[in-house]
């Protein structure tokens, strides 16, 4: 298999283009300055824009939305773009939100994506948490995904979504073996909420590294935000303590993950 090369755009935005595939992470594509409502209370202003727009893109075959509901995950201007998209895969209720054909997949079910001339990738969704285990009902659903190609039994990319350290993750842990993990970082906190916090920390995405030995790891989704409380400065000593190979790509810049 060749290395697949990542180009980070912005937040959790990525795009990843492997064995011929082209997909995108949550779309998120709007200038900044805007404040958006992430639910009661919740707010958060938008303060770097996106590296690359769509139509520096070329076509993409699939999007994986973590959630459709957060505009630092789905802004007005990825949901415009998503009816360009080969194929939308996210959660089952995110699904139902955005019709249009989108395919809704709970934890550990997948999808196939085929076309001739390529490898075969299926996808698999795996357990996200998008805050406290009772907040469910007030924050919804996440999902990560996991990308396996065709040959290969382990887990090319694996893509955390928004989560919080949780069973599922130690889950994902035990029944995966992944070479490269896209973690979406950012400590997230709202000033309402006090200390309730809705993606990894410094502590558990350290955890979460040492507990899947993945070859490569990239942080995305911890600048451009009010609502990150641990940026890049507070995380980096914190993953290079664990000894693994991470790599903060350049925003727009395509970059082969070798």
């Amino acid at each position: 298999m060749t290395a697949p090369t990542l180009t980070h755009i912005g937040g959790p935005t990525l795009l990843i283009e492997i064995e011929g595939w082209r997909l995108l992470t949550d779309p998120t594509f709007e200038a900044p300055g805007r404040t958006y409502s992430f639910g009661p209370g919740a707010r958060s202003r938008k303060v770097t824009g996106p590296a690359l727009q769509p139509s520096d893109l070329g076509s993409i075959d699939a999007v994986l939305l973590s959630h459709d509901h957060h505009a630092d995950n789905l802004d007005d201007a990825g949901r415009a773009f998503l009816p360009a998209a080969g194929s939308v895969l996210t959660t089952v209720s995110g699904a139902r939100r955005l019709g249009a054909g989108a395919v809704g997949l709970a934890a550990w079910q997948t999808h196939v994506l085929e076309a001739p001339g390529r490898p075969t990738l299926t996808i698999t969704a795996t357990p996200a948490q998008h805050g406290p285990r009772f907040g469910h009902r007030l924050v919804g659903e996440a999902v990560g995904f996991a990308i396996t190609v065709e040959g290969s039994d382990d887990v090319a990319i694996w893509v955390s979504g928004d989560t919080v350290l949780f069973d599922g993750i130690r889950e994902v842990a035990s029944k995966l073996a992944v070479d490269v993990a896209v973690m979406h970082l950012g400590a997230v906190k709202f000033p309402v909420t006090g200390p309730l916090r809705f993606t990894f920390n410094t502590a558990e995405a350290a955890e979460v590294v040492s507990l899947l030995k993945p070859r490569v790891v990239i942080p995305v989704h911890y600048e451009g935000w009010s609502h990150f409380r641990e940026n890049r400065d507070v995380f980096e000593p914190a993953l290079a303590a664990t000894g693994a190979d991470v790599r903060w790509l350049a925003l727009g810049e395509p970059t082969p993950v070798d």
